[in-house]
């Protein structure tokens, strides 16, 4: 994964790559023109990010064009998945599933190398219109920010992991811990962020809103 601080230092020379016309025989050669690499996401299909990264770092190279296709990377950050037992899973969180980043020298080549590898969907950028004069409904990819790269990254990198569980509201759980062990009922919120969730169980032929942690309860088959 790529430091967070690479991503906030200004531009460095490998980030620029340099192309120099030929020039004919005897004549003095053009001045080199710099190509910045830019932080670019594309959409791909569905839990296919790892084989879409796989397969355009292979195609980089059969193409010529991995000078340019420099990073290809799924930012993901710690997470811990709750399981329907209760019991505690450590695992990883896409930060944006369904997306791959790619620091690259944009141009026809290296557009063209990652549009037509297999379970890329398009790049993220504008629709360009008919006035353009190509096909209505392209997307012209729009190279992110600074301040989106850094955010990203930023995600990534933090330390706290990030709660999954099984769980939807409107399933019944019960409750296997803490003072209203043996109750159940109904999930009714979830807050994933805090571990947490609010339950309406039935206490003494109410339905009582409670709060209870992830780990004190279990999903009814």
């Amino acid at each position: 994964m790529i430091a967070l601080s690479e991503l906030t230092e200004p531009l460095n020379d490998q980030d620029v790559l340099e192309t120099a016309d030929s020039a004919a025989a005897g004549e003095e050669q053009a001045e080199s023109k710099p190509q910045v690499a830019r932080w670019y996401a594309v959409q791909v299909a569905s839990s296919c990010e790892k084989k879409v990264k796989a397969t355009l770092e292979q195609r980089a190279v059969t193409l010529g064009v991995s000078n340019r296709i420099l990073e290809i990377e799924i930012p993901q950050t710690p997470a811990v998945k709750i399981k329907k037992d209760g019991s505690r899973q450590s695992t990883e969180e896409k930060v944006f599933p369904g997306y791959v980043l790619i620091r690259m020298v944009m141009d026809e080549d290296t557009e063209q190398a990652v549009r037509s590898t297999p379970n890329v969907i398009n790049f993220v950028g504008h629709e360009e219109r008919r006035t353009t004069g190509r096909v209505r409904g392209r997307i012209k990819p729009r190279p992110l920010s600074r301040s989106e790269v850094n955010r990203i990254f930023k995600r990534a990198q933090e330390k706290k992991p990030v709660v999954k569980v099984d769980l939807a509201e409107g399933d019944r759980i019960s409750v296997t811990a803490g003072p209203f062990k043996d109750f159940s009922g109904e999930v009714i919120e979830i807050s994933g962020d805090r571990s947490k969730l609010k339950a309406l169980l039935s206490i003494f032929g109410r339905e009582t809103p409670v709060e209870l942690e992830f780990s004190q309860i279990s999903k009814d088959s």
